[in-house]
């Protein structure tokens, strides 16, 4: 059977990501970027691996959208993120311009959400599309992590 090309199908992508980032002990937070249903960004958080603050799987996404499409406005993009932004991700989704965000899981104390950050007047934002395998995967690093330590 062939999925269509709906936000389920496009958040299963983010979540192939989100199981990258937890393999390489990143907090698992995938996200693609997609126009006229093509995928043109696919990444994962980084913020281990490059020892930066800034590496979330949103700014890598948006840069990598950015240099497929040769410009720095992200109009008629779809960005696919399996963690509701942060405050600096929406803030820089906000100067990208970007149409549309869609979320799996709710940060409720550091996403845009919680933290009253504002988007471009003309994003749409949609959350809770595979929310519970999201939440999941994240709860799995955490609880890891804390045996570990």
């Amino acid at each position: 059977m062939i999925e269509p090309y709906d936000d389920t199908y496009f958040m299963k992508r983010a979540l192939q990501e989100a199981e990258e980032a937890f393999k390489k002990g990143e907090v698992p937070v995938g996200a693609i970027i997609v126009i006229q249903d093509r995928i043109i960004a696919r990444t994962h958080n980084l913020t281990e691996q490059l020892n930066d603050v800034t590496a979330h799987a949103e700014m890598q996404a948006i840069t990598a959208a950015a240099n497929f499409l040769g410009g720095k406005y992200l109009k008629n993009c779809t960005l696919y993120v399996t963690l509701e932004p942060c405050q600096m991700c929406a803030g820089a989704l906000y100067w990208s311009q970007i149409s549309k965000i869609v979320y799996a899981a709710k940060d409720l104390e550091r996403g845009c959400g919680a933290m009253g950050t504002k988007l471009h007047p003309k994003t749409t934002i949609t959350g809770g599309v595979l929310e519970n395998e999201a939440s999941d995967l994240l709860k799995k690093f955490f609880v890891q992590k804390r045996n570990l330590n």
